[in-house]
């Protein structure tokens, strides 16, 4: 298993995502996404398992403030996407071809 954990800073979900992986003695890759964003090959591949709409936090301050909640036609997402990662969901949870957005144990779970 390979996995990827993007994650925000002081996001609940990301703490408990970690400690999921940990406690199960799983091996993972953190990833900050203030620091290092997804990159578009990453993004794509998130989008083809997850979809635009599960991709943005909606509920976050920055989205609220931004542009992207006009924003209508898909590539235009993207690239505010990749340019502005603190407006992803997180956490974003990779192995391999498979993705996660959000706390989602049941699915992890079935990657064992």
């Amino acid at each position: 298993m390979n996995i990827q954990i993007f994650m925000g800073k002081k996001n609940f979900d990301c703490q408990k995502a970690e400690r999921y992986f940990k406690e199960r003695g799983i091996r993972y890759q953190a990833v900050d996404l203030g620091k290092k964003g997804l990159s578009p090959r990453e993004l794509d591949a998130v989008l083809a398992c997850v979809g635009l709409p599960a991709l943005i936090d909606t509920a976050s301050r920055k989205y609220a403030e931004s542009a992207l909640r006009f924003m209508s036609d898909p590539k235009m997402i993207r690239q505010q996407l990749l340019e502005h990662p603190e407006l992803l969901r997180t956490p974003i949870v990779r192995n391999g071809a498979k993705a996660t957005v959000g706390y989602c144990p049941e699915v992890w779970a079935a990657w064992e």
